[in-house]
């Protein structure tokens, strides 16, 4: 038999501890477990899952911050360091242990292809990861565990086009199906199965309600789910793996902006329904969410905003306040996390 001795039990900075008064036994035949899994998935800090990721933006040109929050708590976010590429407008998502930067607006004037990456463990800069099949801007991101989707796109040759990677491997990434419009500036988000396509730019004053699906273990292009109540144009989006939220941007027929939140249950079809408000009317919002919250920051509200603003996902109402973003400038910024609703939770 194997003897296990303890010295001293504290807490993280190892200041306090608990307090043992008279004889305790442990007892049982499964011992102590050690963690277990790669190393990036079990936090540098301590922590498990639950990290939000905040990067580029617009300042007018392309933005190199990355910003991170820990999406159960409230406050401000905090530095994570720097993109490989500045950039802003770009697809977002994540798995457990990576998030993933697509495409983007690139200063002075030009659209990437490049595509990015940094590891939610660690607090450093991004890495490249490979390529888009063409520059991509105002596209949108989604993903479960496996594989990551970049959808839409403002540029007119590929505004409908779908293209995936595989997340765990570095690479190009690779044609999926098609859209049932073409569109950017749109919102997206996933259960483990499905991907969602909301809203978006036709062309210049002419929005869209359409929401989009794709399963995302196939290959194929997507199936109209329903539609939006009121928004159209660079509305934001979160998910866990039943509901999906979609809130602000842009709503017809005059482009004015809107503070409405949607919501839809993505293993059904039908149109969306009433959530709650978002603090302010904002365009250009992103959001990043776990099992239970979703967080929404950034945007223009008309001017950038630096507002973190979260929902209880199961239950309707208004957005509450979380805390502000630490780049004063987070217009059009590409927002992931390590807990949404496309992973296993």
């Amino acid at each position: 038999m194997s003897e296990f001795r303890v010295n001293s039990i504290t807490n993280q900075d190892g200041s306090a501890g608990p307090q043992v008064c008279g004889v305790s036994t442990f007892s049982g035949k499964s011992g102590v477990q050690i963690p277990s899994g790669p190393t990036e998935f079990r936090r540098l800090d301590g922590g498990g899952r639950g990290r939000g990721v905040f990067a580029g933006g617009y300042n007018p040109g392309g933005n190199n911050t990355i910003e991170f929050i820990e999406i159960a708590t409230t406050g401000n976010a905090t530095d994570f360091g720097d993109m490989k590429k500045n950039s802003a407008n770009a697809a977002a998502f994540g798995s457990s242990t990576k998030g993933i930067f697509c495409g983007g607006y690139f200063a002075p004037s030009a659209n990437t292809d490049t595509i990015q990456f940094v590891t939610f463990s660690s607090r450093g800069g991004a890495n490249e990861f490979g390529d888009l099949l063409a520059p991509a801007i105002n596209n949108i991101g989604f993903s479960n565990n496996i594989r990551g989707f970049s959808a839409g796109n403002s540029n007119s040759l590929t505004k409908n086009v779908i293209e995936m990677i595989t997340i765990a491997t570095q690479g190009h990434a690779s044609d999926f199906g098609f859209m049932t419009q073409g569109v950017g500036n749109n919102a997206g988000c996933a259960s483990p199965t499905r991907g969602i396509m909301a809203g978006g730019q036709l062309s210049p004053g002419v929005y869209s309600k359409v929401i989009d699906f794709i399963t995302m273990s196939t290959q194929g292009n997507a199936q109209q789910f329903g539609e939006l109540s009121t928004v159209g144009r660079e509305p934001g989006a979160i998910s866990n793996s039943t509901r999906g939220i979609i809130a602000g941007g842009r709503a017809n027929p005059d482009g004015t902006r809107s503070d409405v939140i949607d919501f839809i249950t993505i293993a059904t079809l039908g149109n969306a329904t009433d959530f709650g408000n978002l603090l302010a009317a904002t365009s250009f919002i992103r959001g990043c969410s776990s099992s239970t919250r979703g967080v929404f920051g950034g945007g223009q509200a008309p001017g950038a905003q630096n507002v973190l603003q979260f929902v209880t996902i199961s239950t309707a109402g208004n957005a509450t306040d979380f805390g502000d973003l630490d780049d004063g400038t987070p217009h059009s910024c590409s927002v992931c996390s390590d807990a949404h609703g496309g992973l296993a939770q």
